[in-house]
């Protein structure tokens, strides 16, 4: 009898929760969820602004160290004078801000200028950015250091992500011809002439337009030999 009881209840328990409609079943599920939902953008607006106020105060931190690199004074630059942050302190304090990965970007540069050009590599690589002139830049700096560490694969395909990189009249053909030039030292001669045909197409008002057409005439003859 116990049994046929235990399973009368049960029967009953289960007609019980079939007859309940979904939102009553998963109520509590669903307040769960919904305090999720609510925590995360709660969360995402605290963050977009603290984000904003470390970008405010990590711009007026990066002024004197971009005044110590105008000035050619790299040391203090990269490391501060004891009063003010340097480049690299600033890449760190402020990572993940505009000015955090701007600090990169100068970092970069001073150490092509000194020859350390792994280190260079490595900061122009923590850069990045939606200017269509910056992240150009940082592309070809990282090639000019590989080119400088003889790594010409690399610097050619770095070459190649600043000309595509949203190109434009005044600076992709500096990059093609650089490009070009990374092909010529890798023997790939009929890329290089390529390169230097996109440049007199494309590109016949700039300033590397005769440099292209004597340079595309020596590796033609190449080619063809």
């Amino acid at each position: 009898m116990a049994d046929v009881k235990t399973t009368a209840v049960a029967e009953e328990n289960v007609t019980s929760m079939d007859s309940k409609t979904p939102v009553e079943k998963y109520k509590n599920l669903l307040l769960i969820l919904l305090g999720l939902v609510t925590l995360g953008i709660a969360g995402y607006f605290y963050y977009q602004y603290t984000l904003e106020e470390s970008n405010e105060e990590a711009a007026n931190a990066i002024y004197p160290a971009v005044y110590f690199f105008e000035q050619d004074s790299l040391d203090k630059a990269l490391k501060g004078d004891g009063k003010v942050l340097g480049l690299l302190d600033i890449s760190e304090t402020y990572s993940g801000t505009k000015t955090g990965k701007l600090a990169h970007f100068y970092t970069g540069v001073i150490y092509l200028k000194q020859g350390k050009f792994e280190e260079a590599i490595s900061h122009l690589n923590d850069f990045s950015s939606s200017d269509y002139l910056l992240q150009a830049r940082a592309y070809s700096l990282i090639g000019d250091a590989n080119s400088e560490l003889e790594k010409y694969d690399e610097a050619a395909s770095y070459y190649k992500k600043a000309a595509d990189y949203k190109p434009n009249e005044q600076f992709t053909p500096v990059y093609l011809m650089k490009l070009a030039l990374a092909y010529e030292s890798l023997k790939e001669n009929k890329k290089a002439s390529d390169t230097y045909d996109i440049i007199l197409t494309k590109y016949p008002k700039s300033p590397e337009l005769n440099d292209a057409k004597k340079y595309k005439a020596r590796v033609d003859a190449l080619v063809t030999e």
